[in-house]
């Protein structure tokens, strides 16, 4: 393990550690990352590339991005991680790097992003179930059947299960572990009264996926708070 920058200076504009400082400013500018929440993270080969914790997402620069080996023997919560690049400063791994474990795991995801936007907020306290339901939009067919396999369709239903909240981030990973094995086909799991986790094959599509997630998310709250159905059935 380091702290020299060999593995997060580069010339590239598409290296992991130039991308994901471009990606947090303009998730910031969305409200997805404000108050030092929420996170991103890119997988290259055997390593990954995670924002630190606790920091205003709009200010990170590359030399303050972790690179982690992958895949880590131990990938519980609470167990010492296996660190290829620590920066150099007193920083931490983002807190929803277990979380984030999850996506590569089970859906063999390149990159996953976490928002606390507040369209996925309120989308989880206007739907009381396990899941939020929306069929008939077009921003539908943007999403993919399980965040990494084909696209959806318009006339397909999307579904993303909703889990409860935990004092700790990293407590989140057995009910999304449990949520993502339940609804296969889901490209993203919301966090009651929290945010969202949505995944994809690389950043670029788990970035669409988080756009198109976000505006449906918007949108079925307003067709909830406005009394219109998100789902019509085949008589509709």
């Amino acid at each position: 393990m380091t702290a020299d920058h060999d593995e997060v200076r580069s010339s590239d504009t598409q290296h992991p550690a130039n991308l994901i400082p471009e990606l947090c400013r303009a998730f910031y500018r969305l409200g997805w990352v404000t108050g030092t929440g929420g996170g991103i993270c890119i997988r290259q080969g055997d390593k990954v590339y995670i924002a630190p914790s606790g920091v205003q997402k709009e200010r990170i620069e590359p030399e303050h991005i972790f690179v982690l080996k992958y895949p880590q023997p131990v990938t519980s919560p609470h167990t010492n991680r296996v660190f290829l690049r620590r920066p150099p400063l007193k920083l931490k791994e983002s807190a929803c790097t277990p979380l984030f474990w999850n996506s590569f795991e089970l859906r063999d995801a390149g990159s996953c992003i976490h928002t606390h936007s507040q369209h996925a907020v309120m989308a989880t306290l206007l739907w009381k179930g396990p899941t939020f339901t929306i069929s008939h939009q077009e921003m539908i067919k943007g999403v993919r059947i399980g965040g990494t396999g084909t696209a959806l369709s318009y006339l397909d239903t999307l579904v993303v299960p909703i889990i409860e909240n935990t004092p700790y981030e990293e407590d989140l990973r057995d009910g999304m572990a449990e949520a993502m094995k339940k609804y296969p086909d889901a490209a993203a799991v919301l966090v009651r009264r929290h945010g969202v986790y949505v995944w994809g094959t690389d950043w670029e599509k788990a970035k669409t996926q988080t756009e198109c997630l976000d505006y449906l998310f918007e949108i079925g709250v307003k067709m909830q708070l406005a009394g219109i159905p998100t789902v019509l059935n085949s008589e509709s």
